[in-house]
């Protein structure tokens, strides 16, 4: 007898439609290649525009302006604001750098000397992405062979690069602007159905064959994580979208790490088991437990979707669940003389498992909640 779990809610539950999911529409491109089509009219729009403004304005070799708006402009505003610090950061270091070292020593030991300088200064500044544009601001002052002196270069360098930097920024916050903010909040929901969804499969594999999904929805609740980190990273670089959501996005990643943390640690605890007696004397708690984690992961996301942690899901009661769980082990642990260590070590391991899973299920809604100032039901 296996662990039983509501089949038909997990399948309701794959198939809820995020706002990400909803502009997905048959016979149209789907939204990511409509995002790829807007991003790539955005690159070409700010990288003409700072051409057009270089020429209009006499600016010598106005083409850098236009390369830096190419390589500024990301897919969302906050990886823009991003990548445009690092890159005025490291060219002007470099700049002054190159500058410098032109006026004293002879090349290549003066050259040398500046890039070593200029890794190690953007190392110890924590601006490591911005060392390797220093290196080419370097390269371009002090090797480029121009009319007029080293300072004028270095000058025309930085100019040339704020221009490209403010026409990528203001490009990526009037067109058509695309908040990493909103992706990642799309994203976390998705997350944690996926973790759901690798719950559920885990748990087929208790005291069963293990489900033929398990190792596709590891790999896709990693790659969520991973996608998920660093359109965090690019949030925070974004103006405030309101009260408090650096924080609830922040903590909600935080705890999505932390289950996924869990459930693979329950995967490994149920691992070679097989009609283990000893758990089944934990029925109906057991599952009663399973049941409820899967609805919770349902109304986590549901609640990232809608922004709102303060409402409490309806006849979920996780704690409650526990206590019940708890009771029946005590009940049954003067059992265990008639099962194998195996089997009793493995249905404690899983429920600890399930346990933790179920509070830090519940942690991520509360926390969440008073994370962005929610006034609670």
């Amino acid at each position: 007898m296996r662990l039983k779990i509501d089949k038909t809610f997990s399948q309701h539950q794959l198939a809820l439609k995020l706002r990400v999911e909803q502009k997905v529409k048959p016979g149209i491109l789907s939204w990511e290649h409509r995002r790829l089509l807007i991003h790539a009219a955005k690159t070409a729009l700010a990288a003409a525009l700072c051409w057009w403004l270089a020429l209009r304005f006499g600016l010598h070799d106005g083409y850098w302006g236009s390369i830096s708006a190419i390589i500024v402009l990301q897919s969302n505003v906050g990886s823009t604001v991003n990548a445009s610090r690092d890159r005025l950061l490291g060219t002007l270091i470099g700049a002054l750098l190159g500058f410098s070292f032109s006026m004293f020593g002879a090349l290549p030991w003066n050259y040398i000397l500046a890039v070593l300088a200029a890794v190690l200064i953007c190392g110890l500044l924590g601006l490591r992405s911005s060392s390797r544009l220093a290196g080419v601001t370097i390269t371009i002052v002090m090797l480029v062979q121009a009319t007029g002196s080293h300072w004028t270069i270095a000058l025309d360098r930085v100019v040339q690069v704020l221009l490209g930097i403010v026409v990528a920024l203001a490009v990526t916050t009037l067109v058509l602007p695309d908040r990493a903010r909103l992706r990642l909040r799309d994203g976390l929901a998705q997350e944690f159905l996926v973790l759901g969804a690798f719950f559920e499969a885990i748990l087929e594999g208790f005291r069963g064959a293990p489900a033929e999904s398990l190792p596709s929805l590891r790999d896709d609740a990693l790659a969520l994580l991973r996608g998920n980190n660093q359109l965090l990273e690019a949030a925070r670089n974004e103006p405030s979208g309101g009260r408090g959501w650096r924080e609830g996005l922040t903590m909600v990643s935080q705890f999505g790490r932390s289950l996924f943390d869990a459930l693979v640690a329950l995967e490994f605890s149920v691992k070679d088991s097989y009609e283990d007696g000893y758990a089944l004397q934990l029925e109906p708690a057991l599952g009663h437990l399973a049941v409820d984690i899967r609805t919770g992961f349902h109304h986590v996301a549901s609640s990232i979707h809608g922004w709102r942690f303060n409402i409490a899901p309806q006849g979920l009661n996780l704690e409650q669940d526990i206590v019940e769980l708890e009771a029946r082990m005590n009940a049954v642990r003067h059992t265990g003389i008639g099962f194998s260590q195996a089997e009793i070590l493995r249905a404690y391991a899983v429920q600890l498992h399930l346990k933790q899973i179920a509070r830090l299920l519940r942690a991520s809604r509360v926390e969440t909640s008073r994370a962005i100032g929610e006034d609670q039901e």
